[in-house]
């Protein structure tokens, strides 16, 4: 049996001498796993291109009732980015949050709201001149509520955050909370649209982004450490 449907690239891992196991979260079946035949062989060229991580494809796929692994018949960029591929800044805050989609959402059923959630912010972010630079923030508070966790306010966020460091130290938390409370502020502006949220510089940028994270670890078994960050800290400390 096949379907088409769209689907939104997470990552691959390499598959014997010339093809990949796509990971792909699908419009229909939410996220699922392909073989794809001879897409790392010299010609054509540049087809691997489309397993980048976030790519948006239009996909014929097959379908097993066993479920599992199967592969895809057809694949298509869908839209193709025009400024993202270009813009380092922007290509690597996609590699971070392609990596956090990637080990949060796991369901293997169709879920509309997600996935369009996922496909009109990457296409809005893809057309963005200018005001970009919270759009990890942004997605990444939005991301929550379709995950479960979506938090109300700022304190609620970084209360969950201090007191989970360790909650046998009473001091260390009521420390932790005292230094975070500065945070709760930008956060309430995020969560509220403020059109021009008051985060200073790339240093406040990042302890938030730090601590949105540590509250994903919190809520997301398994998140674990998010190799890509060491890359986007440096570029938001410039």
């Amino acid at each position: 049996m096949l379907i088409k449907t769209r689907g939104i690239v997470l990552n691959y891992l390499k598959y014997r001498e010339t093809s990949i196991i796509a990971r792909i979260y699908t419009e229909q079946r939410g996220v699922q796993s392909y073989i794809v035949n001879g897409v790392r062989r010299a010609k054509p060229p540049g087809r691997i291109a489309l397993f980048q991580p976030f790519t948006l494809l239009d996909l014929v796929a097959y379908v097993s009732p066993r479920g599992g692994l199967t592969r895809l018949s057809e694949f298509r960029c869908a839209h193709p980015y025009r400024t993202i591929p270009y813009d380092f800044s922007k290509s690597s805050v996609l590699l971070f949050l392609s990596e956090v989609v990637s080990r949060s959402v796991r369901e293997e059923e169709e879920n509309p709201d997600m996935f369009a959630f996922l496909h009109d912010s990457l296409l809005a972010y893809d057309a963005q001149q200018e005001h970009y630079e919270n759009f990890a923030l942004l997605f990444l508070l939005r991301l929550a509520n379709y995950l479960g966790f979506g938090p109300e306010s700022g304190h609620q966020i970084t209360e969950q955050v201090a007191f989970a460091i360790d909650i046998n130290q009473t001091t260390t938390a009521r420390a932790t909370v005292m230094r975070f409370q500065e945070f709760e502020h930008h956060f309430d502006e995020l969560l509220s649209n403020t059109p021009s949220p008051t985060i200073p510089n790339g240093r406040v940028r990042r302890e938030l982004l730090n601590i949105l994270l540590r509250y994903y670890q919190l809520h997301v078994e398994g998140l674990g450490d998010i190799r890509s960050l060491d890359v986007l800290s440096e570029l938001l400390a410039e």
